[in-house]
């Protein structure tokens, strides 16, 4: 509870020097719309349903997009991380496509995908893959050679040395992967959807711009920061069930 309490004393006090900034008028409403104000457009989103919506819409996405990642990424990290040669020979261009960002290629991928689903599940793909592809790879690299060797000794093969060995040894990188992924996922998607979309929070978010209406642009912000800590949350919850190790971290 003591940690609690001091988690919440640096958002609180922001919030009281919001209010006081804006109940002195310092800035015009239309500029930096006051906490009430805020407070009122999300309760008129949740209460016609529109924010429900265009809040499950997005979440849809990034858990397909997420779960499209993890499939891809993790079987690649373990053959690159296995695999010499195709460390070598692939490395090169993997370095080069981390370093694009997703967004810089939206308009390629708008051309090449359209508008619908499948250019915003790209993006989020493109924006969750590198994270864990990487932690996967470095995980499995990182593995103790005596412990491939003493397996090798008991005669276990390739697949039972990556199941009992260097899957286990590189669990705690991919754990962080997925961690580091989910959250680019999100953040990614709140991008893709400012840009060419027509439902979502971030569409909710440009449409409230063109509109005029900084409070609900604002309260858009403030349900994009919650739901990704409550997706943090979620995730090392449900991490903490499956595996009990983790919790000693």
């Amino acid at each position: 509870m003591k940690k609690l309490l001091q988690g919440l004393l640096i958002p609180i006090t922001l919030l009281c020097l919001w209010y006081a900034v804006t109940r002195m008028q310092v800035f015009n409403t239309y500029l930096l719309p006051s906490p009430g104000m805020v407070w009122d457009a999300l309760a008129e989103l949740t209460a016609s349903g529109e924010l429900a919506k265009h809040l499950s819409i997005s979440l849809r996405r990034v858990f397909l997009g997420f779960l499209l990642s993890a499939c891809t990424a993790i079987p690649l990290g373990i053959v690159c991380g296995r695999s010499r040669y195709f460390y070598t020979y692939c490395w090169f261009l993997l370095e080069f496509l981390r370093h694009v960002p997703p967004l810089a290629a939206i308009p390629l991928i708008i051309l090449w995908a359209g508008i619908d689903e499948a250019s915003k599940l790209t993006i989020i793909f493109l924006a969750s893959f590198f994270p864990l592809f990487l932690n996967t790879c470095s995980g499995i690299r990182n593995c103790d050679p005596k412990l491939l060797e003493v397996g090798q000794s008991l005669g276990f093969s390739k697949a039972q040395l990556i199941r009992h060995i260097q899957l286990p040894t590189a669990l705690e990188s991919i754990v962080t992967g997925l961690q580091l992924s989910l959250g680019y996922s999100w953040r990614a998607l709140i991008g893709a959807e400012l840009i060419a979309a027509s439902a979502g929070i971030g569409y909710l978010i440009l449409d409230a711009e063109e509109m005029s209406r900084p409070d609900i642009v604002l309260a858009g912000m403030l349900c994009i920061g919650i739901i990704g800590s409550i997706l943090d949350w979620a995730f090392l919850h449900v991490l903490q069930r499956m595996i009990p190790w983790y919790q000693k971290k």
